[in-house]
């Protein structure tokens, strides 16, 4: 993918997850497979409108004809706009876990604040 890819962001978070996933840590994969994703979220373009009468292939209604006719360049990120992504992601996650200790939850409160550490040491070793 372009984009946050030449950024130090995503290749720390993809190296979290293939050590994560060697050590067999369900929470550390579930969290960096989630910030992972939020960043291709991120880059995904706006759906575009929808093609004009006879702009489309003859054998299929509304697709574009012509190889590559359908792909579409996904949006880059800046390094900033990386980060604060997964600043998001390490927020939420600390938000749900103050949620689910203050209904008694310690276990699961335990778990996100783990997720959270996981996506901050990936983030801080990004800086």
């Amino acid at each position: 993918m372009a984009g946050v890819q030449d950024s130090a962001i995503r290749p720390r978070l993809e190296q979290a997850l293939r050590e994560a996933l060697r050590a067999r840590d369900t929470g550390a994969v579930s969290a960096l497979r989630s910030a992972l994703a939020a960043l291709d979220n991120a880059q995904a373009v706006p759906a575009a409108p929808a093609p004009v009468a006879g702009a489309s292939s003859p054998h299929f209604a509304g697709a574009a004809a012509g190889l590559g006719a359908g792909e579409a360049e996904r949006r880059r990120l800046s390094e900033a706009q990386a980060r604060d992504i997964v600043r998001a992601e390490v927020a939420e996650r600390q938000a749900a876990a103050r949620e689910y200790e203050r209904r008694g939850h310690a276990d699961q409160a335990g778990r996100l604040r783990r997720e959270a550490a996981v996506l901050r040491a990936a983030l801080d070793g990004a800086a």
